[in-house]
């Protein structure tokens, strides 16, 4: 059985990535945005966190959040944000005999990529990756036309400006400035 570690820091900044099981022509996030958003605040009203970046994606979302003083408990945000989308939706998936036979839903993979972060670099980095992803999945040409992502209020807070395209050196096509 995977030994899986995680970075553990009480009031940590952390970057996740949750994902779909199934992928491919699924845009069951971006369809069913409302029900995710309640999801969000649902767990942030029981187990509260700070929303530093936040994108999501047809088939997948990515986040920067922080956690309170003395709290290091992510995978219960998390689980709680996956399982409350899920009971939102009506029971139509597919379901393999071992999901059945936990009584799991097929609508999520069951782990999730975490990322402590470590510094100011780090936490800009990641920032920006959350902000640009749309663009370079070919969703939107711009950041800014992107409809489901915390860009929008970082813009208003003057973090970016409406136009920006990513401080990698490229512009939000990804190609060199």
């Amino acid at each position: 059985m995977p030994d899986y570690r995680r970075a553990r820091h009480p009031g940590g900044i952390y970057f996740f990535t949750l994902t779909l099981l199934r992928r491919r022509n699924n845009d069951l996030l971006t369809r069913h945005i409302e029900w995710l958003r309640d999801a969000v605040r649902t767990a942030r009203r029981a187990h509260p966190f700070e929303i530093h970046g936040w994108v999501v994606l047809p088939d997948h979302l990515h986040c920067v959040v922080q956690l309170p003083e003395g709290d290091d408990d992510f995978t219960l945000r998390l689980r709680l944000i996956k399982a409350g989308f899920s009971k939102s939706l009506p029971r139509t998936e597919w379901l393999s005999a071992v999901r059945r036979r936990r009584g799991e839903r097929g609508i999520w993979q069951r782990r999730f990529w975490e990322h402590l972060i470590h510094s100011g670099e780090d936490y800009r980095a990641h920032r920006d990756y959350v902000h640009i992803n749309p663009v370079k999945h070919g969703l939107v040409r711009r950041v800014a036309d992107w409809p489901y992502s915390t860009f929008h209020r970082r813009v208003s807070q003057g973090i970016y400006p409406l136009e920006w395209a990513g401080s990698d050196g490229t512009d939000a096509l990804g190609y060199p400035d």
